[in-house]
């Protein structure tokens, strides 16, 4: 079994606990804001046309969305706890075209479809950043673009395959090969073998004032906001086929409801076993210095990530720190989603190792915050959706990480199903077929930690895939980001 670059190439430890002293527990897409206005609990009883459940992407874009196709249509949103507080405030910030978590993931799951799948991410992408624009979000969005890098050896053949790919499609114009000089021109790092850069599916976006924004264009376009406001049951839709959604201090009644509780605990009892909590880590720099960032270069400023099956993600932010996560990707028994899973020291001393070997040069320089989030995991790694009460709920869930923009896309299916609409969207096998559930535990974590011990076992193989990923590939369980 052999060694990877990270593990060839450790910095000292001495280095690690010093880019690790005082660095906070914390986000800092949220801490980077400024104050945010408090929106109130839900008290008493309420009516509305439309309800949306969870104030994170999912849930702002659904509200926004609505409002745009009716404009007198009341609509109110309720949030558990704090609008962004979980995965919308917490991820990366690559917003990206696909909308099946990478074209391999959705060429081995709906072939026949993935054209129509890509043009309406692309097109999906397209709109986000026009309404955007439209609203006067400032939200940091770049369309930069990304780029995988190979840092083993046996990865330069899939970047090979990746643009003769691209260019029987049409598509080679925007995705570039770049050889070992190539990409350490673009961005200067030692364990760089070489790369391919992709110019129109990413975006960059500053999560935090992502939410905050939306946020703020829903309040302004009449739309009622709700914090701290967890509903705790859905109630039979009564005579006048409105269903009753309760709170601790509230209730309220609509025709039509849409829930985009994504990672938490399912309101309906047939989504409770759909996805699983995976936690992710994250670190933060303190800003680079002018020269620290010459040493590097990356002067186009797009996303970065290896080609491992345990891949790092990483990039710039507005005042150029790097944001530098993945790797871990950790699953706890019973499906719980708990603060304390948040601080695992092991996970940043591993990715400040990881940083160190991938930058070098940076020798010295320290992480501001840390953090984690949980992401909802599903079996074919990517959204599905559904309806319930007879077509006036409408669900959507099981992102895998590839959120931010898929949310967009997310809020329009749930739209149209609620609308009994006939469109390209409904007519999509991603949205008419639900994904196979996790099993029960202990079968869950057994499962699943299996598979990563598999992954891990890959990347130390030459990527080679063992008995158990070939049969997941097989039944249609296998993941390649």
């Amino acid at each position: 079994m052999g060694t990877t670059v990270f593990e060839r190439q450790k910095p000292p430890a001495s280095l690690i606990r010093h880019a690790l002293t005082g660095t906070r527990q914390g986000a800092f897409w949220l801490d980077d804001l400024p104050a945010q206005p408090a929106h109130p609990t839900l008290a008493g009883g309420r009516t509305a046309d439309l309800v949306v459940v969870g104030g994170g992407y999912t849930g702002l874009w659904t509200a926004l969305l609505a409002r745009r196709r009716n404009r007198g249509a009341r609509i109110a949103l309720l949030e558990a706890r704090k609008i962004g507080w979980a995965a919308s405030g917490r991820n990366g910030g690559f917003c990206e075209a696909s909308l099946t978590h990478g074209r391999e993931n959705g060429l081995a799951r709906w072939p026949d479809q993935l054209d129509e799948l890509e043009r309406l991410g692309l097109a999906n992408l397209d709109a986000i950043g026009s309404d955007l624009e439209e609203w006067g979000v400032d939200a940091d969005f770049e369309r930069v673009g990304s780029m995988g890098v190979a840092v083993e050896e046996h990865q330069l053949d899939w970047l090979d395959d990746w643009v003769v790919d691209a260019a029987s499609r049409g598509e080679g114009e925007h995705v570039v090969r770049l050889d070992e000089t190539q990409v350490r021109a673009s961005v200067n790092s030692p364990t760089y073998l070489g790369g391919v850069w992709e110019k129109l599916s990413t975006a960059l976006v500053h999560p935090g004032k992502l939410a905050s924004e939306l946020a703020r264009v829903a309040t302004e376009q009449g739309i009622e906001i709700f914090e701290n406001s967890l509903v705790k049951r859905i109630d039979e839709a009564d005579a006048d086929g409105n269903v009753r959604l309760v709170t601790a201090s509230g209730a309220i009644r609509a025709p039509r409801i849409v829930l985009a509780t994504n990672v938490f605990p399912a309101l309906l009892k047939r989504n409770r076993l759909m996805t699983v909590p995976v936690y992710d880590y994250v670190l933060m720099t303190e800003p680079l210095s002018t020269e620290q960032l010459a040493s590097i270069g990356w002067n186009d400023r797009q996303g970065l990530s290896d080609l491992a099956n345990q891949f790092h993600y990483y990039r710039l932010s507005a005042d150029n720190r790097i944001l530098f996560g993945g790797y871990d990707a950790v699953y706890h028994y019973g499906r719980a989603v708990r603060p304390a899973y948040e601080n695992r020291p092991t996970s940043y001393e591993t990715l400040a190792s990881h940083f160190f070997t991938t930058f070098p040069q940076l020798d010295g320089l320290t992480f501001s915050h840390k953090w984690a989030g949980a992401i909802d995991t599903s079996t074919q790694f990517c959204a599905f959706y559904g309806t319930a009460r007879d077509g006036r709920i409408a669900y959507a869930a099981g992102f895998t990480g590839l959120g931010v923009g898929a949310s967009r896309f997310a809020g329009e299916v749930m739209l149209d199903l609620l609308e009994g609409a006939d469109t390209e969207r409904t007519r999509l096998d991603m949205v008419r077929r639900r994904p196979l559930p996790f099993p029960p535990e202990p079968a869950a974590a057994i499962g699943i930690n299996m598979t990563r011990w598999s992954l891990d076992r890959a990347d130390h193989n030459g990527g080679r895939r063992n008995v158990l990923l070939k049969t997941l590939d097989a039944l249609g369980l296998g993941f390649d980001s």
